[in-house]
């Protein structure tokens, strides 16, 4: 593989990316989450191991999987239920679930164990203790899981057509960590070589739940058949993710988390850059290229979804892969730049769920120039929120207006462009967004409106002499301190602020959503309404017993159809 001296061509700006539209398009890479965890594992041959699996004829009991890598082990707890029908719900307040999830920190012993059990399968209403970095929970497809069942207890295979329709045997509704239930800190774990890349535990937590659910199911067949029943062929078991529904809980994090979350942009947007930076590329390159293009038009056949905004920007996705296999098969391959002729070609005939499938794919054949990049993805600048009281208010307002320029030029008057406000719910302490004019909310409303409150902070800054210290007009306007500490911030976080209204009565969270998903390195996004979202996770992915560095990272792109 080639390397680069230096990016020639530039980063992209973050007027450009931190639009919600393109936040809203872009596609796992080879910096998402999931995928780095799987290299790793297999790089440094993890060993798995089922110590326990202790669940009976009614689907009731529990089991243990350990993870044991160069210096620690970890276990995933699994707590699985006989869950009536009727209390069968996605929604977070649901209080029973088919499975419930622990990943503990060790081997547990019984007694762990036996105090698992006490609180994990009661989520919020249990409390566990710093052993445990993750609690989630899980429920089945309840259309494909008897399906499943039924046919390989008398000796079938499922029909593949029902699989490839839903794509998962159970999807998580919450995979809670850093302090969550009285789970450990962040702090704990942060140190560590294979979870210091952002959300590593929550990552092998439903690494390990796919390994769980295809055993459980199983498992639940051979107890049904006895002699006649046969385990699922390992190519429809490969093919099954685990399924998850993320609603609004998620889509402040990106807000609250201005310097992550511009680690997690701007590390892929110098990805980006160096592979845009290779003058010619290897004979290899392209042809690993052109063969993930395909195996990414196979992935995009199998997207379906019941919103019309996702079938729309699917349909149109569909119509740019074709325009671009039609402009590979009539240009030369290779040339000068050719991953900045291909990103600057799709930029101005693609849409952007096109352009942004193009920027993850260039850097598939690089691994030599994108891969180290991951230890740059954590959050370690805990100075960062510091309030530099010294800075000029000139300074301040510049760098207001260098982040927030459009929303200066908004009028907040409009009631159109503050029609939504963002709360926490009393019943279940979650993120809600509501009718600003319809509901009275604005009292409990949270500060989730950087660009709105950013033109608050610089009208009321230009009465002030610009040579002051902004602490002498933070002392007369303490509601302005989060303006100017994310202002600063930006020093250090260009992409840490969305360049887009989040109370706008436009505003879709679900780009939001999609925005963060798309780093866990999640796929087959469809949207359930402007709030909710369902993915896959971990489709095609190698089992533990599969796991190798052959397998451990192209496993994202299914394989072609005949």
């Amino acid at each position: 593989m080639q390397h680069v001296a230096q990016t020639e061509i530039p980063r992209r700006s973050p007027e450009t990316v931190m639009r919600l539209s393109r936040l809203g398009s872009l596609h796992q890479c080879r910096l998402s989450f999931m995928r780095i965890l799987t290299r790793r594992m297999a790089r440094e041959d993890w060993q798995f191991s089922r110590p326990v699996f202790d669940i009976d004829a009614r689907g009731v009991g529990h089991a243990v999987y350990c993870a044991k890598g160069p210096e620690h082990t970890y276990s995933l707890v699994a707590f699985a239920h006989d869950l009536p029908p009727e209390m069968r719900s996605d929604r977070v307040i649901a209080t029973a679930w088919d499975a419930t999830f622990t990943l503990f920190d060790g081997t547990p012993t019984k007694a762990d164990i036996e105090r698992l059990s006490q609180n994990v399968p009661l989520q919020e209403a249990g409390r566990v203790d710093e052993q445990s970095l993750s609690v989630s929970r899980a429920n089945r497809s309840v259309r494909l899981w008897e399906h499943f069942v039924d046919r390989l207890s008398r000796g079938e295979q499922p029909d593949i057509s029902k699989v490839d329709a839903v794509g998962y045997l159970m999807r998580t509704t919450a995979v809670y960590g850093s302090g969550k239930l009285g789970s450990a800190d962040f702090e704990k774990i942060a140190q560590r070589p294979e979870m210091s890349a952002p959300f590593q535990a929550e990552m092998l937590s439903v690494y390990l739940t796919r390994t769980f659910v295809r055993d459980l199911v199983n498992h639940m067949a051979r107890l049904r058949g006895g002699e006649s029943a046969v385990q699922m062929s390992s190519e429809i078991a490969e093919s099954l993710g685990i399924g998850n529904s993320t609603g609004l809980g998620m889509a402040p994090y990106i807000i609250n988390h201005p310097v992550l979350f511009n680690n997690w942009i701007m590390v892929r947007e110098e990805a980006i850059a160096r592979v845009r930076s290779v003058e010619h590329a290897s004979q290899d390159a392209i042809e690993r290229f052109h063969h993930l293009l395909a195996r990414s038009s196979t992935s995009v056949d199998q997207w379906a979804s019941e919103h019309p905004i996702q079938q729309a920007k699917c349909a149109d996705l569909k119509q740019d892969l074709a325009a671009l296999q039609t402009r590979l098969t009539e240009t030369p391959r290779g040339g000068d730049y050719p991953w900045d002729q291909l990103v600057r070609w799709g930029e101005n005939t693609l849409s952007l769920e096109g352009q942004e499938l193009i920027a993850s794919l260039i850097l598939e054949p690089y691994p030599d120039l994108v891969d180290g990049l991951s230890s740059c993805l954590a959050d370690t600048n805990s100075s960062a929120f510091l309030i530099d009281g010294s800075m000029p208010i000139a300074a301040v307002k510049s760098l207001i207006d260098s982040s927030f320029g459009w929303a200066l030029k908004t009028d907040w008057t409009d009631q159109a462009n503050c029609a939504r406000a963002w709360y926490v719910s009393e019943e279940k302490l979650e993120p809600r967004l509501g009718e600003r004019f319809d509901e009275p909310i604005e009292a409990y409303e949270q500060p989730l409106a950087p660009a709105r409150d950013a033109a608050l902070a610089y009208k009321a800054l230009k009465i002030w002499d610009e040579a002051q210290p902004v602490r002498d007009f933070l002392d007369a306007h303490p509601e302005h301190r989060h303006t100017v500490r994310r202002a600063q911030i930006s020093r250090i976080a260009p992409y840490g602020e969305i360049r887009d209204n989040t109370i706008s009565d436009s505003v879709l969270p679900i780009d939001m959503l999609r925005a963060k998903l798309s780093f866990f390195g999640a796929t087959q996004f469809d949207p359930r309404s402007d709030r909710w979202v369902r993915i896959k996770m971990y489709a095609g992915a190698p089992y533990p017993e599969d796991l190798s560095t052959k397998t451990a990272d192209f496993w994202v792109y299914p394989e072609e159809t005949a």
